[in-house]
């Protein structure tokens, strides 16, 4: 098991934080980015997002470990199993959710990824969980639901079968960075992100068939394979040893609230005032989770 986050060097956490909020900022540009896409379907998408994430992923393994990087990939063992294939089923599930169930729906659903993932941390890692941390995740909860809350719908048959698919997303990271975290510092599971993404696009492949997309659109699924997908996927990966599950999964919420900022600005979908309001909540309780943190380090130190 790896060690108690936040009694390691204190650099070396400052660094896993700036991670992973790099990490979500470079996921949550996903909104934008499609709205400029001219003619590829969902599932085209997620096909040509995977298998560009997986060229990606496997680019940077051989350009910094050349041979080293298929001995990396042998040596990630069961846990590079099943992160891979929890990484599949997020980017599967998210994908199937939104063609099921309404965006706001499936945000809701996945805001509830802190919580999961701090009952199955304490449960298998046996992680106390702070105070501050479990009001952290109730206020970041709260914040969603502000800012998703009105497009709320749950009484159609399709609908709730679009949310239990969503379901799926919250288990998948939860047992996900549980994996992370119970590897620590002993298994290397950047190789995981490429087992992933290979899946993902190997399971979507029939669904994307026949190619719609046009060269244009192929340059913007370029883009979001590699720096959407594939960078902070093994962002998170590294920073994972440094800060506690439930702790990632709080920062990783930054991704729902900046996306609707990235839409507005490029391309000019104006927020709505609960949007602004819950994501300030959200933001506020990474805030307050994180400064509450430092002082309990401060206060350890000295």
């Amino acid at each position: 098991m790896s060690m108690r986050p936040g009694a390691g060097d204190p650099r070396a956490h400052r660094r896993a934080l700036a991670l992973m909020v790099v990490a979500p900022t470079l996921w949550s540009i996903a909104g934008v980015v499609t709205r400029h896409l001219e003619s590829a379907g969902r599932w085209e998408v997620t096909f040509w997002r995977s298998l560009f994430a997986a060229l990606f992923v496997l680019a940077a393994m051989l350009l910094t470990r050349g041979r080293g990087a298929w001995e990396a990939l042998r040596a990630s063992g069961g846990y590079g199993l099943l992160s891979g294939a929890m990484w599949a089923i997020m980017m599967i599930a998210f994908m199937l959710a939104l063609m099921t169930t309404t965006v706001a729906n499936t945000l809701i659903v996945n805001s509830i990824t802190p919580l999961v993932t701090a009952l199955l941390a304490r449960a298998v890692l046996r992680e106390p969980i702070a105070v501050r941390t479990w009001a952290a995740i109730a206020l970041a909860i709260g914040g969603m639901l502000w800012m998703f809350g009105s497009g709320f719908a749950g009484g159609d048959p399709r609908h709730l079968a679009g949310m239990l698919i969503a379901l799926a997303v919250p288990l998948a990271a939860a047992v996900n960075l549980v994996t992370l975290k119970h590897a620590g510092r002993s298994v290397d599971l950047v190789p995981a992100v490429l087992i992933g993404t290979v899946l993902s696009a190997a399971l979507t492949l029939a669904f994307a068939w026949p190619f719609q997309a046009n060269a244009h659109d192929l340059i913007l699924l370029a883009v979001l394979g590699s720096l959407q997908l594939g960078l902070p996927c093994m962002l998170m990966v590294r920073a994972s040893p440094q800060l506690s599950a439930p702790e990632i999964a709080l920062l990783a919420m930054l991704e729902v609230v900046l996306g609707p900022i990235w839409a507005w600005l490029g391309a000019g979908e104006t927020p709505a005032l609960a949007t602004l309001t819950g994501g300030a909540l959200v933001i506020a309780a990474l805030l307050l989770n994180e400064l509450a943190a430092f002082g309990g380090r401060v206060r350890a130190r000295r």
